[in-house]
């Protein structure tokens, strides 16, 4: 037993660990890739600034991570950051807080207005400044010779730990609502004190140009994608594994992490979804509370916060390790369904096309199927009028920012598709996913590690996994 469970970890781990630097920072992107971000950044507005929010400090035992947005023009991860873009210098200012030995003491260390001249090596930035000067420099530098110039932030709410957009808006209307909360969004309070202590500046939103900068991935944010959508495989391979009638769907979750933190992620970019049976048809199911039960399929989506990055992968399978007749032409149409879509996405052409396309191939599916259920024929048929399997972008967050719908793919272009279908009359929701990168000749599944093909999958049950292993 010793053996065969050292074997499964140290097969998972394809790293050395190796001695603690007294900084932590990446290594994943060039100074040179950053400045390319902020140079599109000045492109974009012009003669004149912008100004971007860091994350705020932590309370309590959380361990700090960086906004999207700001790792995304610096690669620093430090609290209470400020950064400037001077769009007529073309020269950026990052301001931070002072060092502070005490907390250093019993934390470690961290970035600091005293690091200036590491952060300037590391980031590419110009100057690092004490957070204190920025409001005497803006008054220095943009306010006595008038005209002002226009202040670009962003007036979108940005993306931290387990957050993408929809969500972190979801949650603000639900503050708002509340008559006994209220409180403005971050950005929004941001841009109030802005306003306030600055009535001279225009301010404009940055959001679009981020979203848009965002939307195309360099190579090396494909490779984070790449692999934190192998991690996603491997997480739910081996909670696949590990099904067995009884199981809890929490203990299935707790497989999937600890694939993903045996492998140098984070843990979970999203609250991993893990629903048996009618769970599943809640399609953000969170709970993860109940035994998986034999006859029961199970719908897992999970991906780990790798690097910054991540990916959006789903598969379903039977419980007691068998899918049924029933469940074999329900899944099968949806897995035919991916096959449809990889075969037709490609750059140059519009999602609507790759959706016509893929439907055309599926009716030919569709007309060789003998459901055993009118209802479901009706389900399977309502998916050729389905837009959303082709879905959302997927990058430093799983729902990402950016739209690519609207427009002609192009390469570097990663988002996830997600064939689906529902039957209400049995509480029963039907659907996997996988994450793609449009290329220059096509398109790469980026999750292709993954079994798909249901006798593939009963193959893999018949292992056994690390609940086994580790009762």
């Amino acid at each position: 037993m010793k053996l065969n469970v050292s074997a499964l970890i140290f097969a998972l781990i394809p790293f050395a660990s190796t001695a603690a630097p007294d900084f932590h920072f990446q290594n994943d992107f060039t100074v040179e890739e950053f400045q390319e971000r902020r140079s599109a950044v000045y492109a974009a507005i012009g003669e004149n600034i912008a100004i971007i929010q860091g994350a705020e400090d932590v309370d309590g035992f959380v361990v700090f991570r960086q906004s999207n947005t700001f790792f995304y023009l610096s690669g620093l991860e430090t609290p209470s950051a400020y950064m400037v873009l001077d769009g007529v210098k073309k020269e950026t200012t990052i301001y931070l807080p002072h060092r502070d030995p005490e907390r250093e003491r019993v934390e470690g260390k961290r970035f600091s207005a005293e690091d200036h001249a590491l952060i300037m090596k590391i980031t590419g930035v110009e100057r690092v400044r004490p957070i204190e000067k920025m409001g005497t420099d803006f008054t220095h530098a943009y306010l006595w010779r008038p005209p002002t110039p226009a202040l670009y932030t962003p007036f979108s709410p940005d993306e931290k730990e387990r957050q993408s957009r929809d969500e972190v808006l979801s949650g603000q209307g639900r503050r708002i609502a509340d008559p006994w909360d209220g409180r403005a969004s971050r950005p929004g309070q941001f841009i109030q004190l802005l306003r306030l202590r600055y009535p001279q500046f225009e301010i404009r939103d940055l959001s679009l140009i981020l979203d848009n900068m965002r939307l195309i991935k360099s190579g090396k944010e494909i490779d984070l994608i790449r692999r934190a959508s192998e991690l996603a495989g491997l997480g739910i391979a081996e909670a696949i594994r590990s099904t067995r009638a009884g199981v809890m769907e929490y203990q299935l979750e707790a497989v999937a992490q600890f694939i993903f933190k045996m492998n140098d992620a984070r843990g979970f970019s999203y609250s991993a979804i893990v629903g048996g049976g009618t769970n599943a048809w809640m399609g953000h199911y969170s709970a993860n509370s109940d035994p998986v039960a034999d006859g029961d399929l199970i719908l897992m989506d999970v991906a780990p916060d790798y690097h910054y990055y991540t990916s959006d992968v789903t598969r379903m399978w039977p419980v007691n390790g068998r899918y049924t007749p029933d469940q074999r032409d329900l899944y099968g149409f949806i897995v035919e369904y991916q096959k449809a879509l990889l075969r037709y996405i490609r750059p140059g052409v519009t999602p609507d096309q790759v959706m016509a396309e893929a439907a055309s191939d599926m009716r030919i599916v569709f007309s060789k199927i003998k459901f055993s259920k009118e209802i479901y024929r009706t389900a399977c048929e309502a998916a050729f009028d389905f837009k959303g399997h082709l879905s959302h972008p997927v990058g430093m967050t799983v729902h990402d920012v950016g739209n690519y719908r609207n427009r002609i793919l192009e390469p570097g272009m990663v988002f996830s598709i997600d064939p689906m279908i529902w039957v209400p009359e049995e509480t029963l929701y039907v659907r996997m996913e996988d994450v793609v990168v449009v290329t220059d000749t096509g398109v790469e599944n980026l999750s292709d590690n993954l079994a798909v093909e249901m006798d593939d999958i009963e193959r893999l049950m018949e292992e056994v996994g690390v609940i086994q292993k580790l009762p």
